[in-house]
C-alpha cells in the first residue's frame, strides 16, 4: 500500500472509531469511546434557509465523507459575558403593530420578549426624542432659550414609545433598556435646526437652508456650559419622567453617529466636544445610578473615542462604547486598548427594505464579525415596519417583520431568523469560545447553565457535513445548502 493510501485508511479508521451521537430529531445521547455509558447530553440542530426557517434536523451517523469540515471548540471561555440581544423602540415600529389585531399583538410581542419562547430579546435600545423613524421631528423641549426646562414632556411619547415598551415588558419584565438621542432641541444648536444636510434626491425636502447644513468634524452643539448643563439636565428629566412611567433606563449615549450631518434628526461633535458635554452629563446620571458610554462610533477610526478618553474628566465617567456601521473596523482596537470598557453593536446595518435573502447572509457577517470582535451586546434596528420599510424622511429600510396594512397581517422577514438563531440560544452571562478547524464560518459560546451554543453559516450551494468537537465529543451533521444553523449541546431546554 502506498503512503498515501495508508495515510487515507488512517483517516477512515479514526473517523470510524470516534462515536457519534444517536439519531434524533429533537436530541441524542453520546456514549464514552470505551463503550461505558454518559450521561445523556441533550442535542438541538435548528437550520433556516430562504424557504425553509427554523427547522429542526437530526444528527448524522458518524462517517468519512471527502467533503466533511471538521470545528473544535475550546473547553475554556474567551472575552467579557454577553449582555444580550435586542432592537430598537421606533415610533414607526409602534405604529406598523399598532395595526394587528389584539391577538396578533400579543403573538408578536411574546415571539419577540418572552424569555425562552422566540428571538428572547433582552438588551434594547431607544431614542430621546426623534430619530429618522420617528413620526415626525420633535424634542422634548423647543422652547427656545428654556434653559430651566420648564416646557419639558414627554407626551409625544405617550403615544408611542411608553406603551411600545409596556408592551414589550408585559413578556419581559427584566428587559433592559439604553438610549442615545439623534438631535438635541433645536435651539441648543448653532444651525437652530434638527437636521443638518439637504434630502437625499426623491427624498421629500425637509426644509434647511443653505446657511443650516453642517459638517464632520464641526461641534454643531453650542459650546457653552450653560448649554451644556441643561443638556445634561434634560437628560436626567428624560431618565426620570421614564422612571415614573415604570421604565428603568440603565444607559445612555451622547450622541448617534456624531460624525454624521445627516437629513433627518442629527447632530455633528467632535471628540473634544463629546469630553466636555460628558464632563456634564456624567454627574447628572450618577445621581440616577445610570451609566454613560461612549457613542455611537459610525466611523472605523478609534482614534475619536481615544480622543474623548484623554480627557480625564470625561474618561472617568465613560463605561462602555456604542458601535455601528463603519465602526466595526475600529472595535479591535478599541477591545484591545480599552478590555475594560463594555461594547455594544448599537445598530445593525439597516438594508433597503427589501428584506431579502442575501441581505441577512450580509448581516451574519456582521454578527460574525462584532461578536468576534469583543461585542457582548448585539442590537438590531427596526422592530416592524409597513412594507416597503419607508421612513418619514423617505429612506427604505429593513425589519424584523412586516406588518400589512390592507388586511393587518404580518410576516416575520429573513433576518428575524438570523437574529433569532443567536438571540434564542445564547444566554445573558454566556462567554464566547474559540474555535479551530476547517469549519471557518462559525460562532460558539459557553452558557452559564453549562450548554455549549455553536452557530455555522454553509454558504456553499450544496449540503455539507461538519464534525463538531465539543468537549471530546464529536457530533456529526449535515447542513443545507445555503444555510443558517444553531446547535445546541447541554442543559437548556426548548
Amino acid at each position: 500500500m502506498t503512503i498515501k493510501g495508508q495515510a487515507r485508511r488512517t483517516v477512515i479508521q479514526r473517523r470510524a472509531f470516534l462515536k457519534t451521537a444517536a439519531i434524533a430529531a429533537a436530541g441524542a445521547t453520546t456514549a464514552s469511546r470505551s463503550g461505558r455509558a454518559q450521561a445523556a447530553t441533550q442535542i438541538q440542530w435548528i437550520s433556516t434557509t430562504e424557504s425553509a426557517p427554523w427547522q429542526t434536523r437530526p444528527l448524522r451517523e458518524a462517517g468519512w465523507r471527502w467533503d466533511t469540515l471538521d470545528l473544535q471548540i475550546a473547553d475554556s471561555p474567551t472575552g467579557g459575558p454577553m449582555q444580550g440581544f435586542g432592537g430598537c423602540f421606533n415610533e414607526l415600529g409602534w405604529t406598523s403593530i399598532a395595526l394587528l389585531s389584539e391577538a396578533d399583538r400579543e403573538a408578536v410581542f411574546a415571539e419577540l420578549f418572552a424569555p425562552g419562547k422566540g428571538a428572547s430579546l433582552n438588551l434594547c435600545r431607544m431614542p430621546v426624542g426623534a430619530n429618522d423613524f420617528s413620526r415626525g421631528w420633535y424634542s422634548y423641549d423647543e422652547t427656545p432659550g428654556d434653559f430651566a426646562l420648564e416646557h419639558f414632556s414627554l407626551a409625544n411619547d405617550q403615544e408611542t414609545l411608553i406603551p411600545f415598551i409596556h408592551a414589550a415588558k408585559q413578556h419581559n419584565p427584566h428587559l433592559r433598556l439604553w438610549a442615545s438621542p439623534w438631535s438635541p432641541p433645536s435651539w441648543m444648536k448653532k444651525n437652530g435646526f434638527y437636521a443638518e444636510a439637504v434630502q437625499f434626491p426623491g427624498w421629500p425636502p425637509n426644509g434647511i437652508r443653505p446657511d443650516q447644513v453642517g459638517h464632520e468634524g464641526e461641534d454643531m452643539f453650542l459650546q457653552e456650559d450653560r448649554y451644556f448643563d441643561a443638556y445634561a439636565r434634560y437628560f436626567g428629566k428624560f431618565i426620570d419622567g421614564y422612571r415614573a412611567q415604570g421604565i428603568e433606563i440603565e444607559t445612555v449615549m451622547p450622541q448617534n453617529e456624531f460624525n454624521s450631518a445627516q437629513p433627518f434628526p442629527s447632530c455633528t461633535w467632535t471628540p473634544e466636544g463629546l469630553a466636555r458635554f460628558i464632563c456634564h452629563l456624567g454627574p447628572e446620571m450618577q445621581k440616577r445610578g445610570v451609566n454613560v458610554f461612549f457613542g455611537t462610533l459610525e466611523r472605523g477610526n478609534p482614534d475619536l473615542l481615544f480622543r474623548t478618553l484623554a480627557d480625564p474628566e470625561a474618561a472617568r465617567w465613560v463605561r462602555g462604547a456604542g458601535i455601528q456601521w463603519a465602526g466595526k473596523d475600529a472595535i479591535a482596537v478599541i477591545r484591545r486598548q480599552h478590555p475594560e470598557l463594555t461594547l455594544y453593536q448599537s445598530e445593525q446595518e439597516c438594508g433597503d427594505g427589501k428584506n431579502d435573502w442575501n441581505y441577512a447572509t450580509y448581516c451574519w457577517d456582521l454578527m460574525r464579525h462584532y461578536l468576534s470582535d469583543g461585542a457582548t451586546g448585539y442590537m438590531y434596528w427596526n422592530i416592524s415596519l409597513l412594507p416597503g420599510g419607508v421612513s418619514h424622511w423617505g429612506w427604505p429600510q429593513n425589519s424584523l417583520l412586516t406588518v400589512n396594512p390592507t388586511d393587518r397581517s404580518y410576516h416575520w422577514n429573513h433576518e428575524y431568523y438570523l437574529l433569532k438563531h443567536a438571540s434564542h440560544f445564547i444566554q445573558p452571562g454566556a462567554r464566547r469560545l474559540d474555535l479551530d478547524g476547517t469549519m471557518e464560518d462559525a460562532l460558539a459560546f459557553a452558557n452559564p447553565d453549562g450548554s455549549t451554543i455553536v452557530l455555522l453559516r454553509n454558504a456553499s450551494s450544496r449540503e455539507r457535513a461538519v464534525d463538531l468537537i465539543v468537549h471530546g465529543e464529536r457530533i456529526s451533521g449535515l447542513m443545507p445548502p445555503d444555510s443558517f444553523n444553531t446547535v445546541q449541546i447541554g442543559a437548556k431546554q426548548n
